[in-house]
């Protein structure tokens, strides 16, 4: 074509300035002091997703949008090519598209609240097929549809035609392009500003786009023959239209077939859509899984007083499923209605004891279908709330600051509930509100930061005595997240808790077995700790009297701090450390600790696996000041550590498989060891 341009130099300097100036966005860009880069028109508005994990196309209705008045020319802006043609008011069909993040919705996953979003989520880049739902216009769509905006324009003669190139005000004699647009506005008038007045002759156009200009130019010529100027069209110019028109010959033709399939297309989804607001994201987990180890039956405060039975489990093979609608009403809002099932129970590693949890365990479901979570998150103002009505957890607000070891789901990060977070987002959960805000005045100094502030109550549904939204078991949260430049994130979380009688306390609000007797009748109740850690006005009552009837409700106050430091693109470390003062009432006091760190290297050995190293010590009993106790045997007893090491497999965008091991040193505080091996496999749609 370049050969073309250059012998047109010698037979006609219009139409070589016609050609120049159509293609000036594909040779050369000019400086122009009139002109934004950023200030394009683009419809689409997302929401950053809220955890790590999977896009949502929101499909819109088609909104309405008038050419741009005077004064709102600098707002709106196109391409070059739509200066060839002469704008007018015209209805151009924009199609919506809306971001909703599926995993962690305000956590790091989620950037909405995630303190140190340069870490990349845990879940791997998968964008579950939704079954019927509308998808998001393809890219082409757009444009087709600024194509016909500008066929639209160049045939109609509502704003008036440049005559002279004076009149645009950003086209000087000085600029090398000045002589082809002069000739193309004064001899052949197919040059239309903007209404501001403006040419924007550095804009980039596209080869569609420079047929939609050289389309509208033609017609021009076509009306001067029909008028039969014979001497101001040159028969060199019409040879040398009429080789362009050849180059461009196969984009103009395909125009008419794209937009009648596309046409075609959006009313048959139309038609046929699952749903104008809702989405379905699926995950199903088959999990083969055997504990090994002793367990210790005895005084776990005491070594003269161990009983430890031998650890006689199976293998076993189970399943869990969840299935989530995931509905946005405004593009900007997400209402989540998940329903599971499964039959995977948690190991008794040590009687009470919930240190065997793994993230796809649940407790007495049997495969039946249950309602596990429905929440509602919404923008309000420059913040996000967040409402659930049932299943609410604190990891679904506040960023957890663990990634690739949590993964809200429990299917792709760690293999237990102790590795995937810190146990103070286990304090409390149910229904209840938060809210998540910046904090304008300490951006300045440690750079973005969010506040977040949440409330849950465990039986908020429940109008019996000690239940209900405030007078039942809760957590109130309280948590700061800040940068510290763009691979360091730090969060400081403090939580107040009410738990009523051998309610555990890192149990995410639900009620043990309501008339325990003995110590083996006690349940597992809570997802992370030893027993006394869940339970630590049981201690005086177990130890002094054999049974649990003196069990008192206890009211906690935890504070701990996480922090994840990106040292590479493919090496995250983080870790958590947590203290709890918890108050027995009539009693007296207890002191909880627990800690742990990991490494998680991404990508590994392909792209989308994790090998992710996690170790530290589980919520235990540090001290405690109760009837009947000895506080040094308390103190002296054995930590329980945890050591855990997983590689999740990406067999596909999703399919994983994930081998680990988990290596319990002391249950319960005790002497035995237990260690539990695990291969799950997961399903993503």
């Amino acid at each position: 074509m370049s050969k073309l341009l250059w012998k047109t130099l010698l037979v006609s300097p219009a139409v070589l300035g016609a050609t120049l100036v159509v293609s000036v966005g594909a040779v050369r860009a000019v400086d122009s002091t009139s002109v934004n880069s950023a200030n394009e028109l683009n419809p689409t508005e997302a929401v950053q997703p809220l955890t790590a994990e999977v896009e949502i196309q929101q499909p819109q209705p088609i909104a309405s949008v008038t050419a741009p008045t005077a004064q709102q020319t600098q707002e709106l802006s196109t391409t070059a090519t739509k200066a060839l043609v002469e704008p007018t008011t015209a209805q151009v069909n924009v199609p919506a598209q809306v971001a909703i993040t599926q995993n962690q919705q305000l956590n790091p996953a989620s950037p909405e609240t995630e303190a140190l979003a340069p870490i990349p989520s845990v879940t791997p880049g998968v964008n579950p097929t939704l079954a019927q739902a509308t998808p998001a216009a393809p890219a082409d769509s757009n444009v087709l549809d600024q194509i016909n905006r500008y066929s639209r324009e160049g045939n109609s003669n509502t704003i008036d035609q440049v005559t002279n190139v004076t009149q645009l005000s950003d086209v000087s004699p000085g600029d090398w392009a000045y002589e082809a647009l002069q000739s193309l506005v004064e001899r052949y008038g197919c040059i239309a500003g903007y209404p501001d007045g403006t040419y924007r002759g550095n804009r980039a156009l596209t080869r569609y786009e420079f047929a939609a200009g050289l389309n509208a130019c033609l017609q021009q010529v076509e009306r001067l023959i029909a008028a039969s100027v014979s001497d101001f069209v040159t028969r060199e110019d019409l040879e040398t239209l009429q080789r362009l028109v050849q180059e461009f010959e196969a984009e103009l033709a395909t125009l008419g077939t794209r937009v009648d399939d596309l046409e075609g297309r959006v009313a048959f989804l139309e038609d046929n859509q699952f749903s104008t607001t809702t989405k379905l994201v699926g995950e199903a987990i088959f999990a083969v899984t055997d504990s090994f180890g002793d367990i210790n039956l005895g005084n776990v405060f005491d070594d003269d007083d161990d009983v430890f039975d031998d650890d006689d489990t199976n293998t076993i093979f189970g399943d869990r499923v969840r299935l989530e609608l995931q509905t946005s009403f405004t593009g900007r809002d997400v209402l989540r209605t998940r329903l599971q099932a499964g039959n995977l129970e948690a190991f008794n590693v040590s009687p009470g004891s919930a240190e065997g949890t793994q993230t796809f365990n649940l407790y007495e479901n049997g495969n039946d279908i249950t309602l596990d979570k429905l929440t509602y998150t919404f923008p309000f103002g420059s913040s996000r709330l967040y409402v659930a009505a049932f299943g609410g957890l604190h990891h679904d607000y506040a960023p957890t600051l663990n990634p690739y070891f949590q993964d809200e789901d429990g299917g792709n990060g760690a293999l237990s509930t102790f590795a995937s977070e810190s146990p103070i987002y286990r304090i409390g959960g149910g229904a209840g509100a938060a809210i998540s805000l910046g904090v304008g005045p300490l951006e300045s100094i440690l750079g973005p930061s969010t506040l977040t502030v949440g409330y849950l109550a465990g039986n908020a549904a429940n109008p019996g005595e000690d239940a209900g939204l405030f007078n039942g078991d809760y957590g109130a949260l309280a948590q700061l997240n800040f940068n510290l430049g763009d691979r360091i994130g730090i969060g400081a979380t403090y939580v107040h808790g009410y738990h009523d009688s051998l309610n555990p306390i890192f149990g995410l609000g639900g009620s043990g077995n309501s008339t325990p007797t003995t110590f083996s009748d006690q349940l597992r109740n809570g997802v992370v700790g030893t027993f006394f850690a869940n339970n630590p006005s049981a201690t005086g009552s177990l130890l002094s009297t054999g049974g649990l009837d003196n069990a008192v409700p206890t009211v906690s106050n935890s504070y701990g701090i996480e922090a994840a430091f990106r040292l590479t693109n493919n090496i995250s470390i983080s870790g958590f450390g947590s203290y709890t003062n918890a108050i027995l009432l009539d009693q007296g006091g207890a002191e909880i600790w627990s800690y742990g760190a990991g490494v998680a290297f991404s990508d590994f050995g392909k792209e989308g696996n994790i090998l992710g190293i996690f170790a530290g010590v589980q919520p235990y009993l540090g001290s405690v000041d109760a009837p009947g106790v000895n506080d040094v045997d308390v103190r002296d007893s054995d930590r329980p550590y945890h050591i855990e090491a997983f590689y999740k497999f990406q067999v596909s965008e999703n399919i994983s498989v994930t081998p680990g091991v988990i290596w319990l040193t002391a249950p319960n505080q005790g002497d035995d060891d237990a260690v539990i091996g695990t291969l799950r496999t997961t399903f993503r749609f």
